[in-house]
C-alpha cells in the first residue's frame, strides 16, 4: 500500500512536471523570417488599391465589353497617356473601363478631347451619382 501510494505520488510530480513543461513552452518567443519581396509586394498593392477609388467626382469611361478586350484596351491606354491611371470596373455581366480622377466637369471634359481622338466611344461618368 506504501508503494502504491509513492507511485502515485511520484506519477503527479512527473504529470505536473510535463504540464509546466507545456505551459512555459508556449510563451516563448517565435522569429518568423519572410522574404522582403513579401513587404514590397504589399506595398505595390497598398498603392494600387487606394488608387481604385470610385469617390472621386469625375472619370472617363472608354470600353464597355468583355475581360480580354478590357485589358488590351487599358493596356493600350496606358501606353498612350502614361500620366493617366485607369481601371476595370466589372457591371454585370461586363466589364467598364474608367480612367484619370478629375474632380470637375471641366476637367474632365478637357481631358475628354484629347481621349476621343484616340477612343470615340469615350465618355465621362459620375460613378457617385446615382
Amino acid at each position: 500500500m506504501k508503494t502504491l501510494k509513492n507511485n502515485i505520488q511520484i506519477l503527479l510530480i512527473i504529470t505536473t512536471l510535463f504540464i509546466w513543461q507545456n505551459i512555459f513552452a508556449k510563451t516563448r518567443n517565435i522569429s518568423v523570417q519572410q522574404d522582403p519581396k513579401i513587404d514590397q509586394l504589399l506595398a505595390e498593392k497598398r498603392k494600387n488599391n487606394s488608387s481604385i477609388t470610385i469617390n472621386d467626382k469625375y472619370k472617363i469611361q472608354i470600353f464597355f465589353g468583355s475581360i480580354e478586350e478590357s485589358k488590351k484596351t487599358l493596356t493600350s491606354f496606358k501606353k498612350d497617356f502614361k500620366n493617366m491611371d485607369g481601371t476595370i470596373i466589372f457591371s454585370n455581366p461586363s466589364y467598364k473601363v474608367w480612367v484619370g480622377s478629375f474632380k470637375s466637369k471641366i476637367e474632365a471634359e478637357k481631358a475628354l478631347l484629347s481621349i476621343k481622338k484616340k477612343y470615340p466611344s469615350a465618355n465621362i461618368i459620375n460613378p457617385n451619382k446615382k
